[in-house]
């Protein structure tokens, strides 16, 4: 199943609260339970006025319908090719 790189611009993203973050991956969590498709979300980072989010589905309408049943940005959706890191490196 492919990988999708989110990306969303949320003014003052680095200030949100621990109990705001909660709050998004509570919205998060209810909206992939209701899609009623195969649906991971990985993990997402904070940096700046950006959320970047891996999630893993069949396709990106299927990330563009979380986002929209979520209330969330998704500026950017695109499948990751691949991965690598200093492992790779040693093979």
């Amino acid at each position: 199943m492919p990988t999708f790189l989110i990306e969303r611009t949320v003014p003052g993203a680095a200030g949100l609260t621990p109990e705001q973050l909660r709050e998004i991956a509570c919205t998060s969590n209810c909206v992939v339970e209701g899609l009623g498709v195969a649906y991971t979300w990985h993990r997402s980072y904070v940096a700046g006025d950006k959320i970047y989010c891996l999630h893993e589905t069949d396709d990106p309408e299927t990330v563009r319908e979380h986002a929209r049943r979520g209330g969330f940005p998704a500026d950017l959706v695109v499948e990751v090719a691949s991965e690598f890191g200093p492992h790779t490196a040693d093979t």
